[in-house]
């Protein structure tokens, strides 16, 4: 009898969520944040919280998402390319207004992939030399602007089409530059 119960002390402890499985420090910060904001424009609409309430929305913003975001969706069955779906495991538990953290570690548990999403670090066009930046950061910054330069060949003609996008993009960097 002594061995069955220590064999159910094991088994409730093991049950336990432990340390270990929690969320390091910038850990998951795609999953964190898309969710996060996600589940803020949720609460905003007044959407119902409901799990299928919650799958059609995820999958309408997965639609929009770019980058690091639709990678994101991918990896948990939002976007209509994936191989997997794990939707429901996002939609249902904020349905009973999970917090986020939790999900991604639940997330992380199924696909570790999920976790290893970071956000690239963004520029600060009011400081950066774009003379000294390389030819891949001068296409990414056109590319988060969902811009192109067509034509453009050498640096200087992706610096030009930079400059004269900046005010559109980042007009209080376009602004500095002309107070230079």
């Amino acid at each position: 009898m002594l061995c069955l119960s220590g064999l159910s002390v094991a088994l409730a402890l093991s049950l336990v969520p432990g340390a270990a499985e929690a969320l390091k420090e910038g850990e998951c910060e795609v999953c964190l944040t898309f969710l996060g904001r996600f589940y803020q424009q949720l609460k905003d609409s007044g959407t119902k919280f409901n799990s299928a309430d919650i799958e059609k929305e995820l999958l309408k913003s997965c639609g929009d998402a770019k980058g690091k975001d639709n990678r994101f969706c991918y990896y948990i069955g939002a976007t209509s390319d994936a191989a997997t779906k794990i939707v429901n495991e996002v939609s249902k538990p904020l349905s009973h207004h999970v917090p986020v953290e939790k999900i991604c570690e639940k997330l992380k548990k199924k696909d570790s992939q999920i976790c290893e999403l970071r956000y690239d670090k963004q520029l600060d066009l009011t400081s950066v030399d774009l003379k000294k930046l390389k030819v891949k950061d001068l296409k990414k910054i056109l590319e988060d602007w969902g811009e192109s330069c067509k034509g453009c060949a050498e640096k200087s003609d992706f610096i030009r089409k930079i400059t004269e996008l900046m005010p559109k993009y980042a007009p209080a960097a376009a602004k500095a530059r002309t107070d230079l």
